[in-house]
């Protein structure tokens, strides 16, 4: 049976990945009380033909049954019901402007500011965010990429111990990924934003790529990144991790380490890793 706990922060899409997960046709329930985990995948197994593919919303809602919840996962895997942990996250800012938009409380802070009520529940997260086997960051992800990014982790026909590789160039100006594994930092590349004829493109572009690779450093960087990489991989899939996030960042996410995530996306990809590839701000002004 394929079990998947989902999580995260309040405000960061719990909702909506769960409707997505519904779609690809788990049996979804939504804010469990964590000492009924055990007993609900026995119910799960006992059925006739029994259910194949559950997920399930834990959270900080249930209150003090939250605190049993790594006892409740341990009792699981003692039983032999094996599980995978979604966590979804976003940044502060963002996660205040959606409860300002929905005119809703903070769970943890119903009467105060939303900013303490996201301090505590981080606190609160951060023991399973650590354990978690996908993690979504959802500050720049419209309802349609969360749906994607999703459907691309659990669609349908894939073995759920395959390992997924997702490379993303980023702005540092525009924060870095939260649902980062590795960050690279490209800054110190040649620049083609200060090239006229190659401002306006991106690292899409054949000569702001040739720009940027025509360089001894950017030659030698990509090996040493491609090297680490393929050195990594078996290490993280050893773990038990289903997915590694690789991010590249140059300043603005346009040029450089769109230029590098194309190299390392088109090699991973030749040597047959399961591998997707993001330029998250490339089209930021």
């Amino acid at each position: 049976m394929e079990f998947v706990i989902v999580t995260g922060l309040s405000g960061a899409g719990k909702s909506q990945a769960i409707k997505v997960m519904e779609d690809l046709g788990f049996y979804c329930m939504d804010n469990l009380p964590p000492s009924l985990l055990p007993k609900f995948a026995e119910l799960c197994y006992q059925t006739v033909n029994h259910v194949k593919k559950v997920a399930l919303v834990v959270d900080i809602r249930g209150g003090e049954f939250f605190d049993d919840l790594f006892d409740n996962l341990s009792k699981l895997k003692d039983y032999g019901y094996n599980y995978k942990i979604m966590f979804l996250d976003a940044e502060d800012d963002v996660l205040i402007k959606r409860y300002k938009e929905h005119r809703r409380p903070h769970p943890l802070s119903p009467n105060g500011q939303i900013t303490i009520g996201i301090e505590k529940e981080r606190k609160i997260l951060e023991n399973i965010r650590t354990k978690s086997d996908y993690l979504i960051d959802t500050t720049n992800l419209s309802i349609k990429n969360l749906q994607e990014k999703i459907k691309k982790i659990f669609m349908e026909g894939e073995k759920k111990d395959n390992f997924n590789i997702s490379v993303i160039s980023f702005g540092f100006k525009h924060g870095i990924p939260l649902d980062s594994d590795l960050v690279f930092d490209v800054r110190f590349l040649p620049n083609p934003h200060y090239i006229d004829e190659l401002r306006d493109f991106t690292g899409n572009n054949k000569d702001v790529r040739n720009y940027v690779m025509n360089y001894s450093q950017s030659k030698e960087f990509l090996k040493k990144l491609i090297d680490m990489t393929t050195f990594l991989i078996p290490y993280y899939a050893k773990e038990g991790k289903s997915q590694l996030v690789i991010a590249i960042g140059c300043t603005g996410g346009k040029h450089r380490s769109v230029t590098i995530a194309n190299e390392l996306y088109r090699y991973l990809k030749n040597n047959n890793y399961k591998t997707i590839i993001n330029h998250r701000d490339s089209e930021i002004e």
